[in-house]
């Protein structure tokens, strides 16, 4: 194909007085041209393509009015008090989501990272969970503490990092109760059109 459009071209410059070695390099050139032309355009579509989704990940959120991120879980939301969920709020959720997940873990403990939470099948269209909760539909999974259910900080010793992972995702998840976190993982992976992070602090006294 390229050469044909190569001689076809060559032709051209010919018949406008051109000599034909001259054509033809004239035409390669032109090729170059066009081929690094479209090199380029191709590089920055999928650039400036992979920037949007980049931004459309940082621009979902979760908070909670209970700590500020990186700040000190209360004492009423860990094995040391009510050891109760705390309320989070929930903003910017991309428009092309379906459900969202939750997965609340300590990556500090010193059996690896534990799971404290996990939530799917939440409803997108809320703006907050509120405290000792979880949205209507949604289903938990197992923790490491082998409760379908929120398991508060309870830290052996030093100051242990939370951190409550937000999920947007294009389906709802066909996930029984009971589930693992890597089974929540798997059923999740393809799936992310947008997340977000809340990190707690919690040490015992």
């Amino acid at each position: 194909m390229y050469l044909l459009l190569e001689v076809f071209m060559a032709g051209h410059f010919f018949r406008m007085g051109y000599h034909w070695n001259m054509a033809r390099t004239l035409v390669r050139e032109k090729i170059g041209f066009v081929v690094l032309a479209l090199s380029i355009f191709t590089c920055f579509a999928f650039t400036d393509g992979k920037d949007r989704e980049e931004n459309k990940m940082a621009d979902m959120n979760i908070s909670s009015p209970a700590f500020e991120n990186n700040g000190t879980i209360p004492q009423k939301h860990t094995c040391d008090g009510s050891d109760i969920s705390p309320p989070l709020k929930i903003a910017t959720v991309p428009g092309a989501a379906k459900s969202m997940a939750l997965i609340v873990d300590d990556p500090d403990a010193p059996a690896g990272i534990w799971v404290h939470w996990l939530v799917w099948n939440i409803d997108p269209g809320i703006s907050e969970i509120m405290e000792n909760s979880i949205p209507p539909g949604a289903v938990q999974g197992l923790n490491d503490f082998r409760k379908k259910d929120y398991g508060g900080p309870c830290p052996p010793s030093g100051t242990h990092r939370y951190f409550f992972k937000l999920y947007a995702l294009d389906k709802m998840l066909d996930l029984k109760a009971g589930a693992s976190k890597a089974d929540l993982e798997k059923k999740m992976d393809g799936h992310i059109v947008g997340q977000a992070e809340l990190i707690g602090l919690y040490s015992r006294k």
